[in-house]
Parts: C-alpha cells; sequence; structure tokens
C-alpha cells in the first residue's frame, strides 16, 4: 500500500455497516485496510473502491474466531509499520434464540469474535497510535448493550462488555491523543439481521420503520469519531431506549425485555 492519505482498519468489512463504513471511509479519501474471512467480497469491493475514489485498498483474509489468525494479522500490520489512524473494529455475529437450544460452541464463537478478537487487535494497535499522540478507535457495539435482551443473551452480553470496554478505555486514554468511541446502533438492515429472520420468521414482523441502513449508520458514527464522541447511537428512537434503560429500574426493564424477547421464540 503506497501511503498518501490515513489509513482506517476495518474488520468484518465484507457487508453490513463494515462495508458501510469502507464507503464512508473512502469517500473522505482514507486509504483502507479491510479485512474479513470471504476474501473474494473483499476484493469486488476494494477494486470499486480504488475505482471510484482512486485511493489505495489492501484486503486481508483474516478468521477472528481464530485467535492464531488475529495474532498473524496484527503481527504483519506491526512488522510493516503501518500507521492506522482510524481502527474500526466492527466484525461481530449474533444467534437469535433460547439459549439452552444454542450450541455451546456459537456460544464461545459469539464471544470470541464480538470480544476477544475486538479486545486483542485493541491491545495490539493502541500503542502505536499512543506513541505518534493521534489515533482512533472505533468499537461497534449496539443499543443491546444497554439492556439485557432474552434471546440473544450472549450477544447482548457480549455488547455490554464492548460499550463497558469503551468507555474505560476513552477516559483511560484522555489527553493522549487518541480517542475511543462506541458506536450503538439498533436494528439495522444488515446479512446478521437477514439471517436472524431466516431462522425465526417471528422477526419478519419487524417493521421496517425501525430498521436502519447501514450507510447512515455508518456515516453518523464516522462523524462522531472524528469529533472523538465517547457514544454514538443513531437514530432518535434508539438515543430514547438507550436514554429508558439508564433511567428506568433494572429490574422493571429486565420484565419489559423479558416479554419482547420470549415473545420472539415463538415462531
Amino acid at each position: 500500500m503506497t501511503q498518501k492519505r490515513n489509513i482506517a482498519l476495518i474488520t468484518g468489512a465484507s457487508s453490513g455497516i463494515g462495508e458501510a463504513f469502507a464507503l464512508v471511509c473512502a469517500e473522505h479519501q482514507y486509504d483502507l485496510i479491510l479485512v474479513a474471512r470471504n476474501i473474494k467480497k473483499l476484493n469486488i469491493l476494494a477494486a470499486r473502491l480504488t475505482q471510484d475514489h482512486a485511493i489505495d485498498v489492501s484486503v486481508r483474509k483474516c478468521d477472528l474466531t481464530v485467535p492464531d489468525e488475529i495474532k498473524k494479522l496484527t503481527e504483519s500490520l506491526l512488522l510493516e509499520g503501518t500507521p492506522i489512524e482510524i481502527l474500526i473494529n466492527n466484525a461481530g455475529m449474533l444467534e437469535h434464540g433460547a439459549f439452552v437450544d444454542i450450541p455451546s460452541e456459537t456460544h464461545q464463537n459469539i464471544l470470541q469474535l464480538n470480544v476477544l478478537a475486538l479486545t486483542a487487535i485493541a491491545s495490539q494497535l493502541l500503542p502505536s497510535m499512543i506513541a505518534r499522540g493521534h489515533g482512533r478507535l472505533l468499537n461497534v457495539a449496539s443499543i443491546g448493550a444497554f439492556q439485557p435482551l432474552p434471546s440473544v443473551a450472549t450477544y447482548a452480553a457480549s455488547k455490554a462488555f464492548v460499550l463497558s470496554l469503551s468507555e474505560s478505555l476513552a477516559e483511560e486514554l484522555r489527553d493522549t491523543g487518541v480517542t475511543v468511541t462506541a458506536l450503538c446502533p439498533g436494528l439495522t438492515a444488515t446479512n446478521m439481521m437477514t439471517q436472524a429472520q431466516e431462522k425465526n420468521h417471528s422477526l419478519l414482523k419487524i417493521p421496517n420503520l425501525v430498521i436502519s441502513d447501514p450507510y447512515e449508520v455508518a456515516q453518523k458514527a464516522f462523524r462522531g469519531c472524528l469529533k472523538g464522541k465517547t457514544i454514538v447511537v443513531p437514530g432518535a428512537k434508539n438515543v430514547l431506549t438507550c436514554l429508558l434503560s439508564r433511567a428506568t429500574p433494572k429490574w422493571l426493564v429486565r420484565r419489559i425485555t423479558g416479554i419482547f424477547g420470549r415473545a420472539t421464540l415463538h415462531q
């Protein structure tokens, strides 16, 4: 990659919000490092962004559920001395269903991807940002981080970790020149959402009005990240949901989310 501009690294860049982030960063003339398992999709996206925006795009095939592959990715980036200005930890997974009906391996993969991979990449790449005195870390959490969500319990718990980690790091790194932002989107039109709906048809009843567009989510997150905001919640309804979740007694939040969560388990 020829270094001409600031560089953004995006995990889970082959579709959904990750792909939208790639487009937004390209529009703002960032060179890109795109990371995902599907190298074919990454190459197609890279070719389109290179042609449309005259930027440099590097693709890295990496299965972030495999710790050794994460290590190889971060070690290669550090060896190359690539100065990443924005690290976007977007890769994640969700499994909808009763906790006891979901295989243990799936729970472990959710935690590996949503929590451990994100933490490992940040811990490896933040030191160089701190040493340079500037950089931005953007972690994708969820409005599910603000309350328990029966039917996606492990996912919600993993995103609560991401939010807590991001808020803690934002304060820990204050005055270092490195900012940390947690993006907390609501329901978004991604492959993850589509796959959940295909497995459970009750989710098809969710009105399109409450499902956000990935590009709009990425745009708002990018703007918030550049401003150094610690938490970005796209959409007025989602902001209200988060505010109510924090202001309402926890027992009542559990009861309400329990009613809706259990309802989605009945196809």
